[in-house]
């Protein structure tokens, strides 16, 4: 690499105090060594904050705010860009884990590619037990990828700061809440700008394996509708428009068939 620039890390956490030291030890240990974490803690009920505070005087690299008021994910995420110094943004969850190269491949990928205003990589599901899935991601995302589900993975994503603010960052709408990534992805594209996904499994989210749970029907609703605007927007064929009802229908799928799809689905 010919530049090592700054890469700031959003870290949004909220009762996850078991889980937080894995997540910033995973970027401690970065091949890639010129980062920051900005963690808000979103009013956790737990330690949560106060583990964040403990890292934070052991490493000046990490920086830990907390919200007034519980704010929810969008806001939050919001809030640590407004206090982010780093020309790359990366995010990372408070209760998953990434492989230690990751930085290093997409700032490599950033900086030799000016084409790609986002780069992020596949994604395994792991429990107390190991891995129990793993979720692909098109190598070059294309409009016609999105219908299905989003083409790019939020959580093990790097980012262009000077792209997220010119998008406005995440959409704090209800209309998108619990989607506030596939809305900024679909925003991206509609500006113009692509992505690439690494194809190498390089985060890993915690995700009980027993606990696959259906989204509340509302969420099926905003999701719908998210994709039927964004088919109208990408001027979509119809055979594209179609899938907008997937979330539907998977609201109404018999709770047995449904876990029985996701299991599939997520198998390694």
């Amino acid at each position: 690499m010919n530049k090592t620039p700054l890469v700031s890390v959003l870290m949004a956490v909220y009762n996850c105090v078991n889980t937080l030291k894995g997540a910033i030890d995973c970027i401690i240990k970065q091949t890639y060594t010129n980062w920051e974490i900005i963690i808000f803690d979103d009013c956790s009920s737990d330690n949560t904050y106060k583990l964040a505070i403990e890292f934070a005087k052991k490493d000046s690299r990490i920086k830990v705010f907390k919200n007034e008021t519980n704010l929810s994910l969008a806001p939050t995420l919001n809030n640590c860009l407004k206090h982010a110094r780093g020309e790359y943004i990366a995010r990372m969850d408070g209760d998953d884990v990434c492989n230690l190269t990751r930085f290093e491949k997409e700032v490599k990928l950033l900086n030799n590619h000016p084409e790609f205003a986002v780069v992020s990589c596949l994604m395994e599901m792991y429990d107390a037990n190991g891995v129990y899935g793993k979720v692909g991601f098109p190598e070059y995302p294309q409009k016609n990828d999105f219908p299905n589900n989003s083409p790019i993975c939020h959580a093990g994503c790097m980012m262009r700061r000077e792209v997220l603010e010119k998008l406005g960052g995440y959409n704090t709408s209800s209309k998108v809440e619990r989607i506030e990534d596939y809305d900024l992805w679909i925003r991206l594209y509609d500006a113009g700008y692509k992505a690439y996904n690494i194809q190498e499994y390089l985060y890993s989210m915690c995700n009980d394996r027993s606990a696959i749970k259906r989204k509340k029907f509302k969420f099926r609703i905003k999701e719908y509708h998210l994709k039927k605007d964004m088919c109208k927007k990408f001027n979509l064929p119809f055979k594209y428009k179609i899938k907008s009802y997937k979330p539907i229908i998977l609201g109404l799928t018999p709770s047995f068939v449904y876990t029985f799809l996701q299991k599939r689905k997520y198998k390694v």
